[in-house]
């Protein structure tokens, strides 16, 4: 069974981490903290029950660090997670502070955990990069990414369940009420949003054609089919009837908003995946009500619904279903 953690936020994914590094380590893990540097790590000391094996367990001061990402099919060697040069990167702001902890003999073993996909080179070529940096052997390093935390959350299942995890194909039940809410905090996300402009529907293109056209990559354009196609007539139903066109309004001023800003800022070489992350990444951010856990969900699913249908991307003049 796989969760959806993107749509976690990076406390309740702590929370994840810190009761799994109970079961790993032992139970007086310490929850994440925020340290003086700005850094959030959590702790264990002593001697770990079960990592990396009962016969040789890991003895001393462990460090564990989580790193959420709201990103689908995301991986450890990205440039914005784990670059060479890019000091900006999420490992390259980080290791500064192992290293420090490592000098003053505050650290023995690290462990980095993310939803991300961990390739075998590339935890490889980073194990050995944090071992350079920080001066820790190779052995005191331990990466964790989503294939490995799928594994431990089926070892380990009642951790899934104290952290209030559901599954990527739990139903998608809202009320209108909370839908209203949510497309109200879109078009609250937006920095202006105009009157809208009452345009005849588009004859929507085929989807394989349209992620053709917008350069959107198939596992990505397969993933949200599969977690959102079922939510778009519910969608459609709720934004068609007559009591609802207030917040119909609301809705197509958000299209158009974001439609321009997709057709001004977009750079050529992007994925139309980016696109949607971005935009993602940006609603998040700006409204405390997307970023519940009910909500993000259901802020996906809107995005997506803009997408199939054809609000959002480019399409093609004459080409239909």
């Amino acid at each position: 069974m796989k969760f959806a953690y993107e749509d976690l936020s990076p406390e309740q994914f702590e929370t994840l981490i810190v009761l799994l590094c109970q079961k790993l380590l032992g139970i007086s893990v310490q929850g994440f903290a925020k340290g003086p540097d700005g850094g959030r790590d959590a702790k264990f000391v002593g001697t770990a029950e079960l990592h990396p094996s009962k016969a040789a367990p890991w003895v001393g001061t462990t460090i564990i660090q989580a790193k959420h990402t709201n990103g689908y099919n995301r991986s450890f060697s990205e440039a914005d997670f784990f670059s060479l040069t890019a000091a900006n990167s999420v490992l390259g702001k980080e290791l500064p502070r192992v290293k420090k902890l490592r000098d003053g003999k505050l650290l023995d073993h690290y462990m980095l955990f993310s939803n991300r996909r961990l390739a075998g080179n590339a935890e490889n070529d980073i194990s050995s990069y944090i071992s350079g940096q920080c001066g820790l052997p190779a052995s005191s390093i331990y990466l964790c990414g989503v294939e490995q935390l799928e594994l431990w959350l089926k070892n380990f299942d009642t951790v899934a369940k104290l952290a209030n995890l559901d599954p990527i194909d739990s139903p998608l039940i809202v009320s209108p009420d909370d839908l209203a809410e949510v497309v109200q905090a879109l078009a609250r996300s937006s920095a202006d949003v105009a009157a809208a402009i009452d345009a005849p529907p588009t004859p929507r293109m085929s989807f394989e054609d349209k992620n053709t056209l917008n350069n959107m990559t198939a596992d990505y354009a397969k993933a949200l089919r599969k977690r959102y196609l079922k939510e778009t007539s519910q969608i459609r139903a709720f934004l068609a009837a007559p009591e609802n066109a207030d917040i119909l309004k609301f809705y197509e001023a958000v299209v158009e908003e974001f439609q321009l800003k997709i057709v001004a800022k977009r750079q050529d070489y992007q994925t139309f995946d980016n696109v949607m992350e971005h935009l993602l990444d940006l609603l998040f951010a700006r409204d405390p009500i997307l970023r519940q856990l009910s909500h993000k969900r259901l802020t996906r699913a809107v995005l997506f619904y803009m997408y199939w249908n054809c609000d959002i991307g480019e399409e093609a003049d004459a080409t239909t279903h």
